[in-house]
């Protein structure tokens, strides 16, 4: 089969590919029996929507698609615990991890108490003095003043720092793979586990609280008592579940498109000013989820104070929520640079070692550690591998990898501490971290380039793009892309819809930025907007600017594009194929 348009590697090296035959006959199906537009129908067929999925889809009901929260295991006794520590008014802290989720994860539940006149401690660690999830010290001195301690995002594998906490009883809310034997207390609520059935392994650490929360609003109400609102918490579910990667499907999906719609009624003061000193002048979507409002977020955690982005998701403060948002703004320039060097100097290191291993890894002194997670998820994007980076200290390593569709990073990295050749780590499937010493480093890379290799990583060539039909620019209208959006929200395992426009020519370009290229784009009758992100370091801003007239084939996602209160429509550019 050749590629899509006749393209069998574009400017970035890729092979298009169109959409298959079960997937048009499907849409065909849809638009006839279901009477949905072309555009909105490819996007449902490509899903496998069938004609009679229709209105659920387009409408998912958070009550029909959630699960029932007593089916996890341990949620029992973890409801008990925090119901008795509400009755007998003990101190309740919480630890979560430094990221998007812990935090919101933390403010799920601070806001959950503060409903019911309780107040909670805040813990989360530094991520370079103490890393990731519990320690002992900390542990400890929660322990003295506390009577229960509830971990989220963080703690499944954290035995000795929950022994630590002695005097105190310890709860676990998270989403991380676990080994075969839990830490010992009172409960360890997560679908990760081994003894789970793996059915809701897709839920970050706040649907998992979300979930503990919505079981313990039935027991208040089956005990006559007033639940707090949870319908308004569905903001910070969604923020966590687009910035952490879960993929959007089933309730995850239900979480983000509810969520959407209660983070629009602007309610939340964190998240009021922090979309404010991001200049969204919008309802969100899952992309400003994504890129806009989490990164900005997880800014505290990478290189600053810790505890930013939780205390900003959880006060109702206005003044606060604006002194934060701004500190985190700030914070998240300064990472952005941060990251840049980290990513030229690895990608080099990279690519000297060769990309065309099952695992493309780069080590070095003074990478900080909170840019190693993001420049490996460049890295794995650039070459579709899974990528690994650490930053050394002295002798001690911290670092981060991100993983591609089919290939559990997670286990493997877990299964380098069972076989004591890192010192510590583990994560998920698309994500994980792990420490280790410098003479650990090559045994523990090559050993982990071999696990990876046997789940098929070694194999992958450059992935190809996969694009949902043809579209000529007059087609490019608002209207379109609103009809589209209502197969939404896109993201992890729901991809936006991603179109061809074939036989333009290049009007006009212009370099921004941050290695950005912005283009206007021609078919002869109608013109289109474009913006290539990343343009430099992709290629594909040399090859464009040096044009020299010729027809091209462009790919890439169409959105509205808001300034000044107007809107156009504009392509955001992927990739590109000389026509001729």
């Amino acid at each position: 089969m050749t590629g899509f348009l006749d393209v069998e590697q574009s400017l970035t090296g890729r092979r298009w590919i169109g959409p298959e035959a079960e997937t048009l006959r499907l849409a065909e199906a849809l638009m006839q029996r279901a009477d949905l537009s072309p555009g909105l129908a490819h996007i449902l067929a490509r899903r496998g929507v069938a004609p009679e999925g229709v209105a659920g889809f387009l409408a998912p009901a958070l009550r029909d698609l959630m699960p029932d929260p007593m089916g996890l295991r341990d949620m029992g006794r973890a409801v008990e615990r925090v119901l008795m520590a509400l009755q007998r008014r003990e101190k309740i802290a919480i630890f979560a991890d430094y990221d998007v989720d812990g935090g919101a994860s933390a403010a799920l539940l601070i806001d959950w108490l503060r409903a019911l006149g309780h107040a909670a401690t805040l813990y989360i660690p530094d991520r370079i003095d103490e890393g990731y999830g519990p320690n002992d010290a900390a542990m400890a001195a929660l322990a003295k003043d506390h009577g229960l301690i509830i971990c989220v995002d963080c703690g499944t594998l954290s035995h000795g720092p929950i022994a630590a906490a002695k005097g105190a009883d310890v709860i676990v809310l998270d989403h991380h793979l676990a080994a075969s034997d839990l830490p010992d207390c009172v409960a360890v609520v997560n679908p990760n586990r081994q003894d789970e059935d793996g059915s809701l392994g897709h839920l970050c650490a706040a649907g998992v609280v979300f979930l503990t929360l919505v079981a313990l609003n039935a027991r208040l109400r089956a005990e006559g008592k007033q639940a707090p609102d949870l319908i308004a918490a569905l903001d910070l579910v969604a923020l966590a579940t687009v910035a952490d990667v879960a993929p959007l499907i089933g309730v995850n999906r239900a979480f983000v498109r509810q969520g959407l719609k209660v983070m629009a009624r602007r309610a939340r003061a964190g998240l009021v000013a922090l979309a404010d000193v991001a200049r969204l002048d919008r309802p969100p979507t899952s992309y400003h989820l994504g890129y806009v409002l989490g990164p900005r977020v997880n800014a505290g955690g990478r290189i600053g104070a810790a505890d930013l982005g939780a205390r900003l998701l959880a006060t109702t403060d206005t003044a606060e929520a604006v002194a934060l948002a701004q500190r985190l703004d700030t914070l998240n320039t300064d990472r952005r640079e941060i990251e840049g060097q980290v990513r030229d100097a690895a990608l080099a290191q990279a690519e000297a070692r060769g990309l065309e291993a099952p695992l493309v890894w780069a080590a070095d002194d003074g990478w900080h550690p909170g840019v190693v997670g993001i420049v490996a998820a460049r890295l794995k994007e650039a070459t579709n591998r899974p990528a690994v980076v650490i930053g050394f200290e002295g002798d001690a390593g911290k670092g981060s990898g991100r993983s591609v569709s089919g290939v559990d990073l997670g286990a493997s990295i877990q299964r380098l501490a069972a076989e004591g050749l890192i010192e510590k780590g583990g994560g998920h499937r698309m994500a994980a971290g792990l420490s280790l010493t410098r003479a650990q480093l090559e045994p523990a890379m090559a050993r982990l380039a071999e696990l990876l290799d046997k789940q098929g990583s070694g194999a992958r060539g450059i992935a190809d793009l996969r694009l949902d039909g043809v579209l000529m620019p007059a087609a490019c209208r608002v209207e379109l892309i609103e009809q589209l959006e209502e197969a939404g929200p896109f993201g992890a395992a729901a991809p936006a819809p991603r179109f061809a426009l074939p036989g333009l020519r290049i009007r006009y370009t212009k370099p921004v930025a941050q290695g950005h290229l912005k283009l206007t784009l021609s078919d002869g009758a109608t013109t289109i907007d474009a913006i290539c992100f990343d343009a430099v370091s992709n290629g594909l801003a040399a090859a464009l600017t040096d044009h020299a007239g010729r027809a091209l084939h462009v790919a890439g996602r169409i959105e509205v594009n808001h300034w000044n209160g107007r809107q156009s429509v504009q392509l955001r550019l992927e990739d590109a194929a000389w026509a001729e």
